[in-house]
């Protein structure tokens, strides 16, 4: 039994790694907009798409390339809690730790904000932030006013996305920027690239036509759907290669199992 189908599936293990970032034109596009919001005097930035469009991924992106040449901050997938963006926040302002027991006084965090402007310009990366709650929300749009920190804000594109906008930062997203599913040829390359990255050159030209026009209409061409397509294929692939190696064909990739990993993951009903 070889290693091929296993690594395989790895390759389409969904996780956030900016080594196992692909630049598609989708997704350059997008990036290179993040990165020009840096020196621009917007306010605000919103990066909003469907989930699995890949906003995470961008996200850690340019807060690795950036993190030591700018005052730069991260806030990850939130918790829910208003206490712990205002730990986070603490930090960033003063590089300690903010003590347990003590109150949130959100009057002395703007003030601290009015107080820094022209002596920092920070910028904190908000992902997931569609989790926080509104009252939240609107203190981050007052925070985004003091005039010293920028909000890049991470939001899933849902049906109550333009009303979150709309209520909460209105004229003060300087900045819009979306990620979409990415079209056929897109999606192409992202898997190849996700199999050559990791040597598995065999098995990436048995992939035709056929198995990307089935690829993309089962995900849509998002990203997750995709990773998670390919992963059960691929864990398919690897049962038949540990228990019944006869029926499989190492030279060609077959649609029947596409198939059956579409059925197990609910994108394909019969």
């Amino acid at each position: 039994m070889s290693r091929r189908y296993a690594d395989a599936k790895e390759a389409f293990v969904d996780e956030i790694n900016v080594d196992d970032y692909i630049e598609l034109e989708g997704s350059k596009r997008a990036y290179d907009q993040l990165e020009h919001s840096l020196d621009k005097s917007s306010k605000m930035v919103l990066l909003f798409g469907k989930p699995g469009t890949g906003k995470t991924l961008l996200l850690h992106r340019l807060f690795q390339r950036y993190k030591y040449q700018r005052d730069l901050h991260f806030v990850e997938t939130p918790s829910g809690s208003r206490r712990a963006f205002y730990e986070k926040l603490f930090g960033i302002f003063t590089g300690q730790t903010m003590p347990k027991k003590s109150k949130i006084d959100f009057e002395t965090f703007v003030a601290f904000g009015k107080k820094i402007k022209g002596e920092r310009s920070i910028v904190i990366l908000v992902d997931e932030a569609q989790m926080y709650p509104k009252e939240l929300m609107e203190e981050i749009r007052i925070l985004s006013d003091t005039g010293s920190i920028k909000f890049v804000i991470s939001l899933h594109k849902t049906e109550d996305e333009d009303l979150v906008a709309k209520q909460h930062f209105q004229s003060r997203i300087w900045e819009t920027i979306e990620l979409k599913n990415a079209d056929r040829k897109e999606l192409k390359t992202y898997v190849y690239k996700r199999l050559l990255n990791r040597g598995l050159t065999e098995i990436a030209n048995q992939l035709e036509e056929k198995h990307f026009k089935f690829i993309h209409k089962a995900t849509e061409g998002n990203f997750r759907e995709c990773n998670k397509l390919l992963y059960t294929a691929f864990e398919i692939y690897e049962h038949y290669d540990r228990h019944e190696p006869k029926k499989i064909d190492f030279n060609k990739f077959s649609m029947k199992i596409l198939e059956m990993a579409a059925i197990k993951t609910g994108m394909l009903h019969v």
